[in-house]
């Protein structure tokens, strides 16, 4: 049995669902019966335009249903019972060939199918569309390579390459060669982006596909943004923009980084693509962090909150939710970062998962690195032990930054001998992070494993051991910057006070006091950081000495202690009264 399926039904599920009726209460107000709407949203029944005009207006999915409802005659790709991917149906002509232009209507129906599922976070439902297309532009290699780049612009899965794509891309690449037409130029120019970023995805050589590593998909986005004519074609501008930024991510500064995300807003403001726009926003969002401006990415995730709205898209309110956490945890409203981590985000995350909508692995990462930092801010990381969560750190090893999470746990559960064996493991590799990107949040959890060892004693030699390479790979990102885990998932914390935490536990306190009135600067929009930082000041004060040293130590250790109730953070509370008991100790 054939099933059709042109899109409709699935976009006619997801505005239905997301409108909060069920399959009885449509079908009442579209006249039809509940068995038939399933049928059509199943893609077993096509609609007819007079149908998909009803659902358009009670849904409110101003024509973009009755947009999906092909004419009356003209056929559709069916998905096969079994598995197979989705095929392009071409229309005969009068001599018994596909017509050039009908086979053009035809392929350009299948992206917009693909876009919309796109849109909406089904991204293997998109992935099936503009496999369609691609099979069926055989022999015209400018529309395969518009669908390859469609086809990249699907998450892949986190730290992995996805070595099929890759050379997808390349053989629309050489199939373009020599054509010097301005079409095909920025055909290149988009493949090139994407390639540079496939390349970059990898998090080590470990994970790369073969010598093309993250090194050299950056060097690659940095030639593709240099050969980016100033009057370049909006799509063209804003699809290099997006994917040349995340490939370089790792390998440029943060403000860099957010001059980019800068230039890719405008690009896309201009080119009015609700794609773009999303990516833009959420660039520009990720950017203002790292960058320490809090309230200008406050006013960003507003209009993130807008865009996904306006989008209906389950993937795009992850996003949305997901940045939501972010800030309330850097504020301090960790009951309302617990509801999300704990029971919403498990219910989208089944939800994407059953329809296969995004790698798992995304989503899973995404919540755990928030549910770790919640567990910390809390002082309640004895509990990743005792849960699962335990195991997916360790599963995900092969990311410098859970390695270096699981010491800092050990270290704050009083495991500080077998901390500082994980510590001097993710040490030996410093030297391969790359410069910018993952590393920050990396080299921030081992400043914050030092500050454990060194405040627990007994650990000088493998202090002096770490912590010059640390200061030096730290170095370059001093100042106002907040250190960020994952694309976004948690705020780790300024790096100035990360580079006083290990100039601390070097033994110089003066520096460290340096350090740490920079870090207030970043710090002030975080309560909860205040606190941890006063702590880290009061003992870099004591360490100091001198008149005065001691009053103005005990007074930072009592704020700290205070803002520590407040927001319900044990360890850190518990740590600055055990300070504030031993005077002199720091």
């Amino acid at each position: 049995m054939v099933i059709e399926h042109d899109g409709f039904g699935a976009e006619l599920r997801r505005r239905r669902i997301a409108a909060g009726m069920s399959l009885s209460e449509l079908a009442g107000k579209v006249y039809c019966s509940r068995s038939f709407l399933s049928r059509v949203e199943n893609g077993r029944r096509r609609a007819s335009l007079e149908l998909a005009q009803l659902c358009d207006e009670v849904l409110g999915a101003k024509g973009a249903l009755a947009g999906l409802a092909p004419p009356p005659g003209t056929e559709v790709p069916p998905r096969a019972v079994g598995g197979e991917t989705v095929r392009l149906v071409k229309s005969p002509g009068k001599n018994g060939r596909s017509a050039p232009a009908q086979e053009r209507a035809e392929f350009l129906r299948l992206l917009r199918r693909g876009d919309l599922s796109h849109a909406a976070g089904e991204m293997r439902e998109a992935e099936r569309y503009y496999t369609a297309a691609y099979r069926g532009a055989a022999g015209d290699p400018k529309a395969q390579a518009e669908a390859v780049i469609r086809l990249a612009r699907r998450w892949s899965d986190p730290g992995q390459v996805d070595r099929e794509l890759i050379q997808s891309i390349k053989g629309c690449l050489a199939a373009l060669e020599g054509d010097a037409g301005s079409e095909a130029t920025g055909l290149r120019l988009r493949l090139e982006a994407q390639l540079a970023k496939k390349m970059a995805l990898a998090v080590s050589q470990d994970t790369a596909a073969g010598l093309a590593g993250p090194a050299e998909g950056a060097r690659l986005a940095e030639d593709t943004l240099r050969r980016l004519p100033d009057d370049a074609d909006d799509e063209v501008r804003c699809e290099v923009l997006t994917e040349c930024r995340w490939a370089r991510y790792d390998f440029m500064s943060a403000p860099d980084s957010l001059d980019l995300s800068e230039r890719l807003r405008e690009a896309a403001a201009r080119h009015e693509s609700a794609y773009f726009r999303g990516e833009a926003l959420m660039a520009v969002a990720v950017d203002q962090l790292r960058n320490g401006r809090i309230f200008s990415a406050l006013a960003t995730a507003n209009q993130y909150r807008k865009h996904a709205a306006d989008t209906q898209s389950a993937l795009a309110r992850w996003q949305r939710h997901t940045l939501d956490a972010l800030l309330d945890l850097w504020h301090g409203r960790f009951d309302a970062a617990a509801e999300w981590i704990f029971v919403e985000s498990l219910k989208f995350i089944e939800l994407l998962r059953a329809d296969y909508a995004v790698p798992a692995d995304n989503l899973t990462q995404t919540r755990l690195g928030q549910a770790y930092w919640l567990l910390r801010q809390q002082g309640r990381l004895a509990e990743l032990f005792t849960s699962d969560l335990a195991g997916d750190v360790e599963r995900h090893a092969y990311f410098p930054v859970w390695r270096a999470g699981l010491a800092l746990a050990l270290c704050e559960t009083g495991q500080h001998a077998e901390g500082a064996d994980f510590f001097l493991g993710c040490v030996a590799d410093v030297d391969r992070f790359p410069p910018s990107g993952w590393a920050v949040p990396a080299l921030v959890l081992l400043a914050e494993v030092c500050a454990a060892l060194d405040l627990e004693g007994g650990f000088e030699a493998e202090l002096a051991q770490a912590v010059p390479s640390l200061r030096a790979r730290l170095a370059p990102h001093d100042g106002e910057q907040i250190a960020l885990g994952g694309w976004p998932t948690v705020l780790v914390g300024p790096t100035a006070r990360a580079c006083g935490l290990l100039a601390l536990a070097a033994g110089e306190p003066e520096t460290a006091l340096d350090h740490f009135r920079q870090a207030a600067v970043p710090a002030r929009s975080s309560q909860p950081e205040l606190a941890r930082l006063r702590l880290a000041q009061a003992r870099a004060t004591r360490r100091m000495g001198g008149p005065g040293s001691e009053p103005h130590a005990v007074r930072l250790l009592r704020e700290a202690a205070r803002g520590a109730e407040t927001y319900g953070m044990t360890s850190l509370g518990a740590q600055s009264l055990a300070l504030l008991e031993e005077p002199g100790r720091a």
